[in-house]
């Protein structure tokens, strides 16, 4: 009886570190679209000059429910008068949770970027633009 209380207090301490950390996601930018809403997030609210981690999530606009978006792909530019933009891509990765994608990436500089989110997959296919500041 005993290694029962132990093992429901256990995953009571797991689930809980999970909800936290997710609630602890501050959300950068949304893009809503017709039947997709893109959800950019990470720990500071913001990207940053230098590596940033985050997080990339698909919901029906609905619903409000996790969607499969399938192949996934972040790029972003910057254009400055007088020179080629800027673009850096992202490294995605799918997460356990359906919809979620966990994604890294690095700017040199401050300004802000023009995002271009691309995806298909079981949301369909699709692409959507927005800005974000790198401060």
């Amino acid at each position: 009886m005993k290694w029962i209380t132990a093992l429901l207090m256990g995953l009571v301490f797991v689930a809980g570190i999970v909800v936290g950390a997710r609630a602890a996601e501050k959300t950068i930018a949304t893009q809503k679209g017709k039947d997709v809403v893109i959800t950019l997030k990470n720990d500071a609210g913001q990207w940053k000059q230098g590596k940033n981690g985050f997080v990339l999530e698909f919901t029906s606009a609905k619903n409000e429910q996790p969607l499969d978006a399938g192949t996934v792909t972040l790029n972003t530019s910057m254009t400055m008068s007088g020179m080629a933009p800027m673009i850096a891509g992202a490294t995605l990765t799918a997460d356990k949770t359906p919809g979620r994608y966990i994604g890294t990436i690095e700017f040199p500089d401050r300004g802000t970027r023009q995002v271009t989110v691309t995806w298909e997959g079981a949301a369909g296919k699709g692409s959507t633009k927005f800005s974000v500041p790198v401060r």
